[in-house]
């Protein structure tokens, strides 16, 4: 009887054997890496005391000669030129008067590991104007949901093409309802394509906390409500990528700090 028990067992723990296997070998899509299954504890969000709360600011410069601006080639589609009445440049590389930059992505890359923070709720906006994307750069947390308009009386299409997040290209024709998608991993930066009009182009910044901003009109960004705390900032430009790209600050309790960046024109 303990042989025949045994011949039993043999072919059931082989069998055992295989279907553990073929579990493990099973594809999982990006969907289920995203999911939640409910048995991790939930994370402790961060709360930062407004008392205490720190700031950063300043102002990233360029140093050298910039490439001109390339006037952007509207005419086969008339109902893009027929939306401006003046130019329209690229904003690859926008100065501005003072030696500074538009559209560089400042934010926190070092100094708020292990700290979670809480997902907005109301949704950032890009929207597609005059057949060019706005704005141009644009930084959200992840699983901040993203609004997407299409406010031209023309077809686009909304093409991110990623590295860590999933890629996906989807048509917008005049007057749609608007698009509402989420990016669920950290990502600096996402380009942002039209297919239909290769001028258009924008950057998404996806991080894991809301310390972030985009440099305005005089090369200025601030970051506020930091936790006090020993930081690494790090920028990002589309096209200038050599100079001065992190710097390191320490932020006392209420305390708020300067400091500058300078970017140039690779050799």
């Amino acid at each position: 009887m303990m042989c025949l028990k045994n011949y039993l067992c043999l072919p059931v723990a082989l069998l055992a054997a295989l279907f553990a296997g073929a579990c493990g070998s099973v594809d999982i899509d990006d969907e289920d890496l995203d999911a939640v299954d409910g048995t991790e504890a939930p994370a402790v969000v961060t709360r930062v005391d407004p008392a205490t709360a720190a700031t950063v600011n300043g102002k990233v410069f360029f140093e050298g000669d910039l490439p001109r601006a390339r006037r952007l080639a509207m005419d086969a589609e008339p109902a893009c030129a027929g939306l401006h009445t003046e130019p329209v440049y690229s904003e690859v590389v926008v100065p501005n008067d003072n030696k500074t930059l538009r559209h560089v992505f400042v934010y926190v890359k070092e100094g708020l590991e292990g700290m979670k923070f809480e997902t907005p709720t109301e949704p950032a906006v890009l929207d597609q104007k005059g057949c060019i994307y706005l704005p141009h750069m644009m930084g959200v947390q992840v699983n901040q949901p993203v609004r997407i308009l299409n406010s031209d009386p023309t077809t686009h299409n909304v093409h991110p093409t990623p590295r860590n997040n999933r890629e996906w290209n989807e048509s917008m024709a005049p007057n749609v309802p608007p698009k509402m998608k989420k990016f669920p991993r950290e990502e600096v930066m996402i380009p942002v394509k039209c297919n239909v009009h290769p001028w258009m182009k924008s950057y998404i910044g996806v991080l894991p906390h809301p310390f972030f901003s985009v440099t305005d009109g005089d090369g200025s960004f601030e970051i506020t409500g930091l936790p006090p705390g020993e930081y690494t900032i790090g920028i990002w430009h589309e096209f200038l990528k050599e100079g001065v790209t992190t710097h390191k600050v320490t932020l006392a309790a209420s305390e708020s700090k300067s400091v500058d960046f300078t970017l140039k024109q690779a050799s």
